[in-house]
């Protein structure tokens, strides 16, 4: 018995020893997030989030309790444009939106154009904000629009979102629609855009990209690129994910690639699942039509029956720290580093609910014998350094 209680305060004492030092490195590491899409989820149906929010992923007070330093907010808008005016209207409006949000939040926040601009907030003490457009049609195949979003802030740009553009092509459309498309990766144009973004100081983002894509940039690119929100291939199959030898690639080049949290990238169990699930959605809808009389009743309770279904599939914390041991195992600890997509995707890995959920990332990495140096890397050292390489 004696032993027995000798052994429990032991454990205790060690887990207690393993959440300082979590603790103590994570919170003097810079965490660098480089995909964040509460503009578009939150921020344009009016939330506050210089508030505790009660719904959705982030705001500045939660951010602050899982130390973060860096976030690329995410510009988005999908294959239609919500305003009359087209894409590049609705992303000036995510940027006003941004703006907005620093004026107003000064004394914790800064808008970064530079890389000094980076470090002066992060010396500050404020978060740092960038912004990332994820999706080239949103400078709708004019040259003087990306111009014009790199004048507001654009750091990075993702070339495709899951549709392609008339200069490049998508993963979805490379993997679902081939036979369809009149191209495959980047025209003379699309090659023209990656030159100006280079000479601009604007990160080349390759996650959403089809493969053709990706290796077509790769060849044009003369500055470290950026996957802002990838997992890996090999560990769950999916369109959206890397593989190896786009891993490679990378680590060639010398880019990053940023691990999105979405369970459906993660773990291969939730991912088969969801599929499953979709396939079937039409007839769970028609089902509910008989209940409910309204779409937007039968949508929600659609997604929400889906859910519950979905839960018990959802991955853990180490699968998820399986997709960033994967690439050091394969090329090294300078090519990874964090893109949660919170607050962009319905379903997270087990104990990651929201972002004061950082530091478990630190834990899991310390318990697997990571040493500080390589931790530094991957929560945001990587991702400044690519930064640096970019902008001006």
């Amino acid at each position: 018995m004696r032993k027995t209680l000798i052994s429990l305060l032991f454990i205790c004492f060690s887990l207690s020893l393993l959440s300082q030092a979590a603790n103590d490195i994570h919170f003097r590491s810079v965490l660098v997030d480089t995909h964040n899409d509460i503009l578009s989820s939150s921020v344009l149906d009016g939330l506050d989030i210089s508030k505790r929010l009660t719904t959705g992923h982030s705001d500045l007070i939660r951010w602050k309790e899982g130390g973060l330093d860096v976030q690329f907010f995410s510009v988005w808008t999908g294959e239609i444009a919500r305003n009359k005016e087209g894409f590049y209207k609705d992303a000036n409006q995510e940027i006003d939106s941004l703006d907005s949000i620093v004026k107003r939040n000064s004394d914790k926040m800064i808008l970064a154009k530079t890389y000094r601009d980076v470090m002066r907030g992060i010396k500050e003490k404020k978060l740092v904000a960038l912004i990332g457009v994820e999706g080239g049609h949103m400078i709708e195949s004019d040259m003087n629009k990306l111009d014009a979003l790199y004048n507001r802030g654009m750091r990075y740009m993702t070339l495709t979102w899951n549709n392609s553009t008339d200069w490049s092509t998508s993963a979805r459309d490379e993997t679902q629609k081939s036979d369809k498309l009149g191209h495959k990766g980047l025209t003379d144009f699309g090659r023209q855009i990656v030159k100006r973004m280079n000479e601009l100081g604007i990160l080349v983002d390759l996650s959403h990209t089809g493969e053709q894509t990706f290796y077509d940039a790769l060849a044009v690119t003369g500055k470290p690129v950026l996957l802002s929100h990838s997992s890996v291939y090999n560990i769950c199959p999916v369109f959206r994910n890397v593989k190896d030898e786009q891993i490679k690639a990378v680590a060639k080049n010398g880019g990053v690639i940023c691990i999105n949290f979405n369970a459906g990238f993660v773990g291969k169990e939730f991912s088969e699942m969801e599929m499953t699930l979709e396939k079937n959605s039409k007839q769970m809808e028609d089902s509910l039509k008989a209940i409910y009389n309204d779409s937007v009743t039968v949508h929600r309770k659609s997604e929400e029956a889906i859910a519950a279904k979905l839960n018990p599939y959802r991955p853990g914390l180490a699968q998820l720290i399986d997709h960033i041991d994967y690439i050091i195992k394969m090329v090294g600890d300078d090519y990874v580093g964090i893109g949660s997509d919170f607050d962009g995707v319905t379903s997270l890995p087990m104990q990651m609910d929201d972002v004061t959920c950082y530091p478990l990332i630190t834990k899991e990495l310390i318990k697997r014998g990571y040493t500080k140096k390589s931790i530094r890397k991957i929560l945001g050292g990587n991702v400044l350094r690519v930064m640096k390489a970019n902008l001006k």
